[in-house]
């Protein structure tokens, strides 16, 4: 297993693991245009965000990305994580946490304060591996809304 930094010939395994993790994420629907459109935004701000891909032989099996944000809490620049999945078939393997890893080292080498994600709530799964990766929870809670729609 190999962790690497995503490229445009990776667009099309990333948006097929999108779709995976949006049928545990009930709050979001997948619409692959869009979710391309947001990956090829993130591939081409890499002062900004990062993207990376675990690739077992040379096919993308899990993937995470990451955008720097600054935080008036922290004082500084910290990091917002997005998409972290692994291949169903391949879960358990540590590819979670070396996705994770390989964010972290990002996030030191740019001095980020703190890095920051939202899981949804009721994938008891992917809190427990939170968890046991030493990630704490707070007591905020995601709101969305979306400018110009009226209800």
């Amino acid at each position: 297993m190999r962790i690497r930094l995503a490229t445009a010939a990776d667009l099309d395994a990333m948006i097929e693991l999108i779709g995976m993790l949006f049928t545990l994420e009930p709050d979001n629907v997948f619409e692959p245009a869009k979710a391309r459109r947001g990956r090829q935004m993130l591939l081409g701000h890499p002062d900004n965000a990062a993207v990376w891909v675990a690739d077992q032989d040379g096919t993308v099996v899990g993937m995470c990305s990451a955008q720097i944000v600054i935080s008036t809490a922290e004082g500084g620049p910290s990091a917002w994580i997005e998409d972290l999945i692994a291949a169903p078939a391949l879960r358990g393997q540590g590819i979670g946490r070396q996705l994770l890893d390989a964010v972290a080292a990002w996030a030191a080498r740019r001095g980020l304060t703190r890095l920051q994600l939202l899981a949804d709530q009721h994938n008891q799964a992917a809190l427990d591996f939170y968890r046991h990766m030493d990630w704490q929870g707070t007591r905020l809670i995601c709101l969305r809304h979306y400018p110009g729609v009226t209800s």
